[in-house]
């Protein structure tokens, strides 16, 4: 018996542990979507409150997001999530191969099937998480991708 006891209290603290290390983006139906607020330094702030984000999005209705913020954005159910001004990834690394879409340059995270898109090379990241639900995440990169360029300037050359 108390063999079974601590194999079950291992694969009970297993769970607690994967569910800590995945992001919060809890939300179902058209209620408001919990997404981590960024804390970006003001001038990022500007450039973010700026972005203008459109209404659908891979054909999805826009939700609101909890905390409610100008940093934030969600479509659609499971939701796609968008975060504006956030930190380098630190999965990046400087030899990788980033994607790139129409101009704008995509890290990928996990690597071997990205979920969590950040657009680099930017004066301020922007971070999507697009559900498998909606893969491949060409289209919806591309969508979002129109509005961080019209918005967010591009750094100078060579820099991520």
């Amino acid at each position: 018996m108390r063999g079974a006891a601590s194999r079950a209290l291992v694969r009970g603290a297993a769970g607690v542990s994967l569910l800590a290390a995945v992001p919060l983006l809890v939300g179902c139906g058209d209620g408001a979507v919990q997404v981590p607020v960024p804390k970006p330094d003001a001038a990022t702030v500007k450039l973010c409150q700026g972005l203008r984000l459109p209404t659908r999005l891979h054909g999805l209705k826009r939700r609101n997001t909890t905390p409610d913020s100008p940093l934030t954005a969600a479509w659609g159910d499971p939701a796609i999530a968008l975060r504006c001004g956030v930190p380098l990834p630190p999965t990046y690394r400087m030899d990788e191969q980033l994607m790139e879409i129409n101009g704008l340059k995509w890290h990928g995270y996990p690597h071997d099937r990205p979920v969590t898109w950040t657009v680099l090379a930017r004066q301020a990241y922007v971070e999507v998480t697009i559900p498998p639900k909606y893969a491949p995440p060409g289209d919806t990169l591309i969508e979002i991708g129109q509005a961080i360029s019209a918005t967010i300037p591009a750094k100078p050359e060579n820099q991520i």
